[in-house]
Parts: C-alpha cells; structure tokens; sequence
C-alpha cells in the first residue's frame, strides 16, 4: 500500500508509520509529501497542497494525518454526529481541510476523486501514545477529566520526559525512542483502542474503512 504520512515531527511520523503497518495489515510504501509540517498549524496550512499533489501527481492510495490536541478541546462521540463540526477541535479541522480541498477536485489520471484520507488526534500529545500500556494513568479519558476541572493530570513536557528521559530530545533520540515504544503493542492495538477511543480510535477506523474501498 502506497500511503503519504504527515504529522508534527519526523518522530511521530516514525511511530505512525509502524502503528499503521498493525492496523493495515499490509506492507507500506510511503510517498514523500512535497511539503513538510512542523507543529500543528503548519499541519493545516500544507495539507490542501499535498492533497492536491497526491491526487495528481502521484499513485498513493492515501494519507495519514494525526496531530497532537495540546490544550484543543477533545473530539468526543459528539463530534462524530452527522453534519457536526466543532472550530476549535483539531480533528474536526482537519476533516473539513479534506472535504474543503476535494470536493471539486476532478477525476485524475488514474480515474480516482482523491486519496483515502485518515485522521488521527494525539491526546494530549503523541507521547501519551508512546506510554500507552506502559503507564496505565495516562489515557484520553484522564485528560478530559483534568480539562473539566482545571487540573490536568500530567504535562505534555512531563509525557516527552517520561518518554525520552529529557524535556528536549535531538531528533534520533525522537525517532529511536517512539519506534521502540510502538513496537511494544507486537502488532495488537486494542489497548490504544481503549485507551484513546476517540484520538487514536478515530484514526484505527478511518484505516479500516479503506480496505472496504474499490
């Protein structure tokens, strides 16, 4: 499977291209984005242009977009209902980013209307999917809770120093670090499931959605 990866930082997009190989199934070829990303914002800007460049330029079944909420406020069930789109949820962004950029995109070469697209939102950051079966306390369902009263449960600079051992890792230190931690799941991402129903659930659904696609 052909597939372009895009998230914050070479690490995340390291760990996600091992986390997809489990829920695909399949042998990944990944095709470079003419476009690199480097925290969120940037994330949403380039995303038009490497749609349109996968969709004509290219022979990439789909991407991959996961992004981390930080302080955004959490996609939830609500945001899954028909017709609902929350501004300032992250995911929510991104999926209006894919209905914005293709809806009239014509018919490439090939006869295809647009890559396969899935989604992802890291809650609160990446890293919290790297502890993931490592530190039970470190789950969606924690971080709700700690935006709902004020008092969150941990610190995205606490999750990347229970990860990588320092506040501030150099980019191999990222890269070796989040391949590591993925690999612990041996191919089983139930727990990320449960873990992060709706961040990481989300992304797990929109993957298996493409197998059900011509």
């Amino acid at each position: 499977m052909k597939l372009a990866i895009l998230s914050e930082s070479p690490g995340d997009e390291a760990a996600l291209r091992v986390l997809v190989g489990y829920v695909v199934q399949e042998p990944l070829q990944l095709v470079a984005p003419t476009l690199r990303a480097r925290g969120w914002p940037s994330v949403e800007q380039v995303l038009p242009s490497i749609l349109r460049h996968l969709h004509f330029h290219t022979d990439a079944h789909g991407i991959v977009v996961v992004v981390d909420s930080d302080d955004s406020p959490v996609h939830t069930a609500e945001h899954e209902a028909p017709g609902y789109h929350h501004p300032l949820c992250r995911l929510c962004r991104l999926r209006a980013v894919f209905r914005r950029t293709l809806k009239n995109l014509p018919p490439s070469a090939r006869g295809t209307t647009g890559p396969l697209r899935a989604a992802g939102l890291a809650v609160p950051a990446i890293e919290a999917w790297l502890l993931c079966g490592r530190e039970p306390s470190v789950t969606e369902e924690a971080w709700i809770a700690g935006q709902a009263s004020g008092q969150p449960p941990y610190s995205r600079r606490d999750l990347k120093a229970r990860v990588y051992g320092t506040t501030r890792p150099n980019l191999p230190l990222q890269i070796r670090r989040a391949v590591e931690e993925v690999h612990r799941h041996r191919g089983d991402v139930r727990r990320l499931e449960n873990d992060f129903p709706f961040g990481f659930g989300t992304l797990v659904r929109d993957l298996r959605k493409w197998k059900k696609s011509p």
